[in-house]
């Protein structure tokens, strides 16, 4: 056989799924591009927004207080909308159409935000798109599962092109406001839209399959009674809430320090760096280690971080050592996160399973933005991100004392 052939079956064969075809099974290749390219923009338009939207609504004049409530709108929505576009995709089957919807109306009603930059007009904007957009990924993971079929620990290779997009949008985007005023920012987040809506077309559907797996007993409600499950959530809530000064002002707090905002950005883009990094050796930490273990880790260092980036931002050498760990507040975190939900919940539940880890990230988030625009002036950065370090190390202990240990 030539190599170039062998070498394509090797291919196929280890990026492939069984499919049932009049009575014959035959092998659909892994979409592998169609979905890490989906997973770029998806995480590109977080990256213009984490480290810039608090910049914006700075620029526009507004409180630390005001940025605080308008940062943790989108965040509230996330307590309503993925419920109901959960709820809605498990019982119709039609998760990539509320992907591609939710695209396309987070894209027209983010537009409304040239209409006016009124406090009012704008928690109206943050609202609206918000509860289009959090409609999209927690059924984009759905089918996402769907397609890995029997190899789900394959999700962080694909997850990582997010985190591509992420570092991408950051460095792009600190030269380009260097460069030109922040009131180009609304068009370089509707050009982002735009891309998650192309992407939404190009992805082909997948239903998540019953194959090898045990019916789980009971309905959703009776899977959150499962041991460690409704302990995990919390836990996904309290790790949300310590991001909250990070995501609200940490552009603000290094721009008082003196760093430009080209600097900045590039800080952004080191902490996602090191999160593409740990996606890429997760298969192999997931193969080897349980997700208690690896779910502790992640909370204890995120503690840490949180008290370096609270009291020592000025030396340069803890602040890229706090960018690093993020490689596992978020990387490790996020990657053992959705395989715990993936195993938790069977097909006809998987996207409320996603749904609800939406929600209690939104509450946590929500709650993060709030007391960290509300802190920042009065208590200071340090009280404030020492705040985020107790809420991981609460995590911590939940996890250690609550979740059972599974075998990797």
């Amino acid at each position: 056989m030539p190599r170039c052939v062998s070498v394509r079956l090797c291919w196929v064969s280890c990026n492939a799924k069984p499919v049932e075809r009049h009575g014959l099974t035959t092998v659909a290749p892994l979409p592998y591009w169609r979905l890490s390219g989906f997973y770029l923009f998806y995480f590109a338009l977080l990256g213009a927004t984490a480290p810039f939207l608090a910049l914006y609504f700075h620029h526009l004049g507004f409180s630390s207080a005001r940025i605080g409530e308008l940062v943790a709108i989108p965040m509230l929505m996330r307590c309503v909308a993925p419920n109901l576009w959960g709820w809605l995709g498990d019982y119709t089957g039609k998760r990539l159409l509320i992907v591609r919807l939710g695209a396309l109306c987070t894209l027209f009603s983010f537009a409304l935000i040239f209409v006016s930059k009124s406090y009012a007009w704008l928690a109206l904007v943050m609202a609206l798109h918000a509860f289009f957009w959090h409609a999209v990924l927690p059924q984009f993971e759905v089918i996402t599962f769907a397609h890995l079929r029997q190899q789900p620990e394959r999700y962080s290779q694909i997850r990582l092109w997010g985190s591509v997009g992420f570092i991408l949008t950051v460095v792009i985007l600190g030269r380009v406001f260097e460069w030109l005023s922040l009131d180009v920012y609304p068009v370089a987040l509707i050009v982002v839209m735009a891309g998650i809506v192309l992407c939404s077309l190009w992805v082909p559907n997948a239903q998540p399959s019953t194959e090898g797996r045990q019916p789980l007993a009971g309905g959703f409600l009776a899977q959150l009674r499962s041991p460690g499950v409704l302990a995990f959530y919390a836990c996904v809530a309290l790790m949300q809430m310590s991001h909250g000064p990070y995501y609200t002002f940490l552009t603000l707090h290094l721009e008082s320090l003196g760093y430009s905002r080209g600097v900045i950005g590039l800080l952004w883009a080191l902490g996602v760096l090191a999160e593409v990094l740990m996606f890429m050796g997760m298969r192999r930490i997931l193969l080897h280690f349980s997700l208690r273990r690896v779910l502790m880790v992640s909370f204890l260092l995120a503690s840490a971080r949180w008290l370096l980036l609270g009291s020592f931002a000025d030396n340069v050498g803890a602040l890229l050592l706090a960018q690093l760990m993020h490689a596992a507040t978020f990387g490790s975190f996020h990657a053992a996160a959705m395989t715990f939900v993936q195993r938790s919940f069977g097909p006809g539940q998987q996207g409320q399973g996603q749904a609800l880890y939406a929600t209690l990230a939104g509450i946590g988030g929500a709650m993060g933005a709030l007391y960290a625009g509300y802190s920042w002036n009065t208590l200071g950065p340090t009280i404030t991100f020492s705040m985020a370090s107790v809420a991981a190390l609460a995590a911590a202990v939940i996890i250690a004392t609550r979740l059972q240990e599974d075998r990797p």
